[in-house]
This record gives structure tokens, sequence and C-alpha cells, in this order.
């Protein structure tokens, strides 16, 4: 249970996927011109992130790393005489569930919040290529978790640091439409340099002893 703690909390503010890698900075920027629909993308994010990670988790230790497949025959396990390294698919099986995932969130959106999805526009469905959305699979296939309870919560607390991350852009720039900031910094540029801010705060967070 400690360890679900660290991870969560590991992955929320330490491993920020916009802070720490800057993953996911083509919506981030886009989408944070108002609060409302950060909100929207920033839970859609949470979800897909939520299910994708465990999902490609599976498909990662049971179908694609070398001697995976030996709950199917153990002959293809890694001591087995037909042992199967499927790992070069890894790209292509987990763009293919991220895919999926988003066009579920894509049609839940449209049904129940058609409004909210006008808003976001082209980057509802952007998510599928939203290289954060990736990132948090890559993560997990790089750091080998043990279990696919380590890996949904990975998951989840990249989700969920993605959200704080544009909601507090969003919240920033609702604010500074009034502030006097010089012509040259107007719009991209002062969100830069306020993402940078961000991003050096947040390395307060690694001080933490997990």
């Amino acid at each position: 249970m400690e360890n679900l703690l660290n991870i969560f909390i590991k992955s929320i503010f330490i491993d920020n996927m916009i802070f720490a890698y800057f993953l996911g900075m083509c919506s981030y920027l886009a989408v944070s011109k108002t609060v409302n629909t950060s909100f929207g993308l920033g839970i859609a994010v949470v979800f897909v992130l939520g299910i994708t990670v465990p999902v490609d988790y599976l498909l990662h230790n049971y179908v694609l790393r070398e001697g995976a497949l030996e709950w199917l025959n153990p002959e293809f396990g890694i001591n087995g005489s037909k042992t199967l390294d499927l790992s070069f698919l890894s790209f292509i099986l987990f763009i293919a569930v991220i895919a999926s995932m988003v066009q579920l969130v894509e049609m839940v959106v449209e049904k129940f919040a058609p409004a909210l999805y006008s808003s976001l526009g082209i980057f509802l469905p952007l998510i599928a290529v939203n290289c954060a959305i990736l990132g948090g699979s890559l993560f997990m296939q790089e750091r080998d978790y043990n279990s696919i309870g380590e890996a949904t919560v990975f998951g989840i607390g990249s989700g969920i640091g993605f959200f704080l991350a544009i909601i507090g852009i969003a919240a920033i720039r609702e604010k500074i439409r009034y502030s006097d900031i010089p012509a040259p910094l107007r719009g991209l540029g002062i969100t830069f340099i306020i993402t940078g801010l961000m991003a050096i705060a947040f390395m307060g967070f690694m001080g933490i002893n997990l």
C-alpha cells in the first residue's frame, strides 16, 4: 500500500508529464485559455491514462515481452524452444489501445456534454496522438512495474498531474487577461514564461523523501 502511495504522489508532483518531461504541451497550451475547457480535457486525460496504462501493462507482460506467451504454451516461454519476443509491436498496439479509448471518450462527451465537445474541438480526438498519453505507457514499460495495480496507480496519478497543470495555467491565463502585459509577450509568450516558472516550482517537490 505504501509503495502504491509513493508511485501516486511521485507521478503527480515529481514526474509530472508537463513540468518534468514537457509532454503534451500542444493541447496544454492550446486548450488552457479557459478553466471550463481545461477541466473537461483534464478529466478526459485522467480517464484515458487510467484505462490505457493498465491495459498496455497487460499487453506488455502477457503478449509482447520475451517469453510472455508462456501462459499459452510452455514452449513459448523464455526457456522454451519457440521463444517469442513481440516487443517490436509495442508502439503499434499501445497506440491502437489509446485510439480506442479516446474514441470512447469522444462519443461519451459528444452525447452528454455537447457544449464541452464543441469548445474542445479538434483537441479532444487529438488526445490519441498526445505524447503524454503514449508517454505514460512507455514509462510504465520502462519502469517495469510489478503489478497491474502499480501500473493503474501510475496512470491515474499521471493523469491527475496533467489535470492540475492545465487547470493551474488556465486559471492564471484567465487572470492575466486584465494585466498590463508588454505587447511582445502577450499570448503564448507570457504562457511559456509562466509554464517555466510553474515547472521550477514543481521541482521543489523533488525534495520529498518517498
